[in-house]
């Protein structure tokens, strides 16, 4: 599938749409919903994308907004295409947001990790392992389901046309024994091995840097071919996500990226400090 195409951007896109005309007819969700015999909160969730809309919905909106003919129709159409389901419903007790459909559909993906490996990176068993820390209550079908999740999301990176990938990791990644040595030494070889990818960019931010603009945490901006698709950071935390689309917020993290970048080794020395982690895991596991 082409980058941009997937129902989750496409409900978006829709959305910001359906937001655009409803100001230009100069008219309050209030006053839509009562037009409709229908919630405001209703039509502000169509707004935000929180929820799906139907054809019919929005062909009412439409005509209440005075748009006819191929252009309302082309909209019509979107929100057929947006009611799509994409692979991640099969996990939908797993993915509960709209990170997974978003990231599915980018065409530049940035990320910095400051504890942990990058999700899309992750090894199988590294992944349990970290998913077992954040959720100690959960039961061993759970946790399968989890790391099944996971690694279907990273299918991703191997795709014909695949996003642009770029993920700036902190040193302390690579000294974090999540699993032991053995299940280090697996890991940290595979980012060598990704880095080796045409399409993938990785960098890390050594210790010697001291203090740098991703303290502050982790994030991941998200970019998209179509220029009716703005740009998302999507801020992360162990029990949910923030996202972020305002253009000052995304230009503030982009600059952040951008610094974080410039602080960090350059890639190929990146990846020798990766390498040179990975034969002293190697090394450590061999005694």
């Amino acid at each position: 599938m082409a980058r941009g195409q997937g129902p989750t951007v496409r409900r978006r896109r829709l959305a910001g749409e359906l937001r655009r005309l409803r100001e230009a007819a100069e008219l309050t969700i209030d006053e839509v919903g009562e037009k409709l015999e229908c919630s405001a909160s209703k039509i502000s969730r169509i707004e935000t994308g929180h929820v799906g809309v139907t054809p019919r919905d929005v062909r009412d909106m439409l005509e209440l907004y005075g748009l006819v003919g191929d252009e309302r129709e082309a909209l019509v159409q979107l929100a057929r295409e947006a009611r799509k389901r994409g692979w991640w419903h099969a996990y939908n007790e797993v993915f509960t947001g709209t990170f997974v459909g978003l990231e599915a559909d980018a065409s530049s993906l940035r990320a910095y990790q400051a504890l942990l490996v990058p999700g899309l990176l992750q090894t199988e068993r590294y992944a349990r392992t970290v998913i077992r820390a954040l959720r100690p209550d959960a039961d061993e079908a759970e946790l399968k389901r989890r790391v099944a999740a996971r690694m279907a999301r990273q299918e991703l990176l191997t795709d014909p046309s695949p996003p642009e990938y770029w993920a700036v990791i902190d040193e302390a990644v690579l000294h974090r024994r999540v699993g032991g040595c053995e299940v280090m030494a697996e890991q940290v070889s595979r980012l060598v091995e990704v880095a080796a990818l045409p399409h993938v960019t990785l960098q890390v931010v050594p210790f010697g840097a001291g203090a740098h603009p991703g303290m502050e945490g982790p994030f991941l901006i998200l970019g998209f071919p179509e220029q009716a698709d703005p740009d998302v950071v999507y801020v992360d935390s162990t029990s949910s996500g923030l996202y972020l689309e305002m253009p000052d917020d995304v230009r503030r993290y982009t600059l952040m990226f951008d610094h974080l970048r410039a602080t960090a080794l350059k890639p190929d020395d990146s990846v020798e400090l990766i390498a040179e982690s990975a034969a002293r895991l190697g090394a450590e596991q061999a005694k």
